[in-house]
């Protein structure tokens, strides 16, 4: 018995080899449990038992799953801007265009529901509201948005409350995108509070004059961010006229002033500089 303790005989069917366990790993991973496809379909929770209310949660539900997407892709488009990789960073903007123009065209669906439709369930969402959604403000955080009225909807020590307030601690896009034309050889100073909001400076866009006139890479970046801003004011405006076409001018279910406030965030470029030089092109 000395020698041959720790030994497993061959063929033996105590315990499992490594391989063998990885075999099973592998046998019992399937479309349904790699997608998590119970957790996912179960997360629909009607309140009522009208018809449409199902397609409103899954249509919502879906923007979440977006924006989840977006966030990671922006803060991989952030790394790649600051390590000077234009390639990758020209992808990872044109991957999020994508994801917009999916996310602008899922309101041609929810345009299906009448008025009266969704005021049939309507009234069941409670204090619900889309302005809840805390991805949607940390990502308007990381593309630049610096407004402290925002935190009104999460209470303080929150999870959804810190990560909008990180946000707008760190470096936004635009911030990524000075810090890339800086080592690219242009001379932008960096060293702007970054809690702040972006404001036009006129001696950056007589550098951005230079940059498009070079007609490089970092012009190409420049206009994807260009039709980055341009993607989310779409975004609002789409979203704006869905929700007139919906409720007209009625109070938003979380207390809002609805489509009144929206308004108000049109027409509003997240990269004012990029906008402003095109009059001097």
């Amino acid at each position: 018995m000395g020698g041959s303790r720790g030994a497993r005989p061959s063929g033996g069917v105590r315990g499992s080899a490594p391989e063998d366990t990885a075999a099973k790993t592998q046998e019992a991973l399937s479309y349904t449990s790699y997608l998590a496809l119970d957790e996912v379909l179960g997360a629909q929770r009607p309140r009522s038992e009208e018809h449409d209310e199902l397609l409103f949660i899954v249509i919502h539900q879906v923007y979440e799953l977006w924006f989840k997407q977006m966030l990671h892709e922006a803060t991989y488009l952030q790394e790649c801007l600051e390590a000077g990789t234009t390639a990758h960073a020209i992808r990872t903007v044109r991957r999020i265009l994508s994801i917009l123009k999916v996310a602008v065209a899922q309101i041609d669906v929810l345009e299906t529901m009448t008025p009266s439709q969704f005021t049939s369930f309507r009234t069941r969402l409670d204090a619900s509201s889309g302005f809840q959604s805390a991805q949607f403000r940390e990502l308007e955080a990381v593309l630049g948005r610096r407004d402290e009225r925002v935190f009104a909807h999460y209470p303080e020590g929150g999870e959804q409350r810190k990560g909008i307030a990180d946000a707008m601690a760190r470096p936004s896009l635009f911030d990524s995108f000075l810090a890339y034309l800086k080592a690219s050889g242009y001379p932008v100073e960096c060293d702007r509070d970054v809690t702040r909001p972006v404001e036009p400076s006129p001696a950056l866009q007589a550098i951005l004059l230079d940059m498009y006139r070079d007609d490089g890479g970092p012009s190409v970046v420049a206009e994807c961010l260009v039709d980055l801003d341009e993607g989310m004011q779409e975004w609002r405006y789409r979203h704006v006229k869905m929700v007139e076409r919906t409720i007209g001018d009625k109070t938003g279910t979380g207390g809002s002033s609805g489509a009144t406030y929206l308004r108000t965030t049109l027409f509003q470029p997240m990269f004012p500089d990029l906008w402003a030089v095109r009059s001097r092109l």
